[in-house]
């Protein structure tokens, strides 16, 4: 007996009738009136660019508003971060209504329990690959206190803006958001099997300075208390890498310590009082690049979690800006 799984989809209702749009094939979907969305939604109250749907490898969905003139909204309540959809979720965007539905799978009554874990395990670990690759966390600083000195509309268009640049910068440098997470963005780049070559520690660092360009430009663009800032964690080293979930829906990502330090090394930046800090394989890399002690000082900081204190180097936004430019000078 063959058991079909619930396939997750937008139920958009139209003149003619009621229209399934599929999330599958993918684990990003965008939503708007220009011709590029893999949704285009001819609501003329909707933006060109108005919302995404990112699929999670822990199996949720997320909606995540894009800097939309007049926002998106889940069961009539307004979205400013990413939110988690739960099935039957009604989602609004300009005066267009859809429903999100993702039903929990039904497991077959053929199936044992033990087996198809035991199935499933060999399935989701066999598409993992040992990789050496860096991870970046960005993280908006007093986000906290941004939301309780600014208007609900304000910020929704505001952090929506901020995801969507986030996301080409990091994609014109050679990778790509693979989590959103509240007010903050984590991106992996995947290196060869052995080393990171120069070009891509340098197109790391590049996405990074430009990210924090385009944080301090939202000033200029929205009524904001004060100037935004961010702070950034770099971590180079090995992780499992590979497609999580099942089915129709995998989800590449990167697993192990060195995403894991790459979010405490952010959080850290915090204690030392700098904006940047990366851990000591990336150091190593960057050093062939042409850092040096003047541009990253050595902090020894208690990482959250772990037994022993490590090591990180930091530096302020002024000085990583002053190194890339000399960097751009001499080519």
């Amino acid at each position: 007996m063959v058991t079909t799984q619930p396939v997750p989809h937008l139920l958009l209702r139209t003149d003619s009738g009621y229209r399934r749009l599929l999330l599958t094939g993918s684990n990003c979907w965008t939503i708007g009136r220009s011709e590029d969305n893999n949704f285009v939604l001819p609501d003329r109250w909707i933006s060109r660019n108005h919302a995404m749907l990112q699929f999670m490898e822990n199996g949720e969905f997320y909606l995540i508003d894009l800097g939309s003139r007049n926002g998106s909204f889940v069961n009539d309540r307004r979205v400013s971060i990413p939110v988690t959809l739960n099935n039957g979720d009604r989602l609004t965007f300009g005066q267009t209504e859809l429903e999100f539905y993702c039903p929990a799978p039904k497991p077959s009554e053929e199936d044992d329990p033990e087996k198809l874990e035991a199935k499933d395990f060999t399935a989701t670990a066999t598409l993992h690959i040992r990789r050496l690759i860096s991870v970046l966390v960005v993280d908006i600083r007093n986000f906290t206190v941004l939301t309780r000195q600014l208007d609900e509309k304000v910020l929704s268009e505001m952090i929506g803006t901020w995801f969507r640049h986030a996301g080409d910068i990091i994609r014109e440098h050679g990778s790509w958001v693979d989590k959103y997470i509240g007010d903050a963005v984590m991106a992996v780049w995947i290196h060869g099997t052995q080393e990171v070559s120069d070009d891509e520690m340098l197109r790391i660092m590049k996405a990074l300075s430009a990210m924090h360009k385009m944080t301090s430009d939202l000033y200029n663009l929205y009524p904001l208390p004060f100037p935004l800032r961010i702070g950034a964690g770099i971590n180079t080293g090995y992780a499992m890498v590979g497609n999580t979930g099942s089915g129709d829906r995998p989800d590449y990502t990167a697993l192990g310590d060195t995403v894991n330090a790459a979010f405490r090394l952010e959080t850290s930046t915090k204690q030392i009082g700098k904006d940047v800090a990366v851990g000591k394989t990336t150091y190593q890399y960057l050093t062939e690049i042409g850092a040096n002690e003047n541009l990253f000082g050595q902090y020894s900081v208690n990482l959250r979690g772990y037994d022993a204190p490590a090591l990180a180097y930091a530096c302020s936004f002024t000085d990583l800006d002053t190194f890339l430019k000399k960097k751009d000078n001499l080519v």
